[in-house]
């Protein structure tokens, strides 16, 4: 198909193979670290991929941070992202990552019912303010959990902040790809899933994180998804669209302050 290129991101990152096992091992070692402060396998609904894991901070809590994965609805869990954690963890927020059911199993649409229930479970479970980040796939999905139509005004009324990381925001140019025999994307569904065209929310902190060393069509997902919401941007210099996420794994980085509001 002829947009298969431009969304394919492991052809263009050297080493690209080593990601995933590295990301995979760095998460062990920190949940076992964690020991009694990591809290797995809670679950928000009804299959076997609906769990999140809950990290706690050492005292009090200040708020939540929820980090969404990637990997374009159709592959990985929440057991490759733990180490990611670090930063808000460090800086006393409580950390929730949730798996979901992946396509073809279900749609896109239907992801996105589930991470709004994992959201409530998580917010019945703690107390504060709620931040979110995705990425890519995740992205997309903490960007939609601002649709009313999704998620009750209890849990979006805790929601300070949102930082859509090399999100895909219009899910349009989706159909013109290969692995939408993969998503079953049709046009009533890409329009209706894109956060481009959603109402922006109010009172939300939003920013978008892309990678200067991204793939043109990410920069060009998160420049337009910005302008579409008025949205701060941000492209972090040398960073391609697999190592993007690592400084969240810092208490100071840009990003985690980005995300923390501080």
């Amino acid at each position: 198909m002829m947009l298969d290129d431009a969304y394919a991101n492991a052809a263009y990152i050297d080493g690209a193979d080593s990601f995933p096992p590295r990301w995979k091992k760095e998460a062990e070692a920190f949940r076992a670290n964690l020991g009694a402060r990591a809290q797995l396998n809670v679950r928000y609904g009804p299959s076997d991929r609906q769990k999140f894991d809950l990290f706690q901070p050492e005292g009090v809590s200040r708020g939540t941070a929820v980090f969404v994965h990637g990997g374009y609805w159709k592959a990985f869990d929440k057991s490759y992202w733990s180490h990611l954690a670090a930063g808000p963890l460090a800086r006393g927020y409580a950390v929730a990552m949730p798996s979901y059911d992946l396509c073809p199993d279900v749609r896109i649409s239907e992801i996105s019912t589930q991470i709004a229930a994992a959201l409530t479970e998580v917010a019945n479970r703690t107390q504060g303010t709620i931040v979110l980040s995705g990425h890519s796939a995740g992205g997309h999905l903490v960007a939609r959990m601002t649709d009313p139509l999704l998620l009750g005004a209890e849990v979006r009324d805790r929601i300070t902040r949102i930082v859509p990381i090399s999100p895909v925001a219009d899910l349009t140019p989706l159909l013109q790809t290969e692995m939408n025999d993969t998503l079953r994307l049709d046009e009533a569904e890409a329009a209706a899933e894109s956060p481009m065209n959603m109402t922006p929310p109010h009172g939300v902190d939003v920013t978008v994180w892309v990678g200067a060393d991204e793939r043109p069509v990410f920069l060009e997902q998160a420049e337009n998804f910005a302008r579409s919401w008025g949205a701060k941007q941000v492209v972090a210099e040398g960073k391609h669209h697999f190592d993007v996420i690592d400084p969240l794994a810092e208490a100071d980085s840009e990003l985690t302050k980005a995300l923390l509001g501080s």
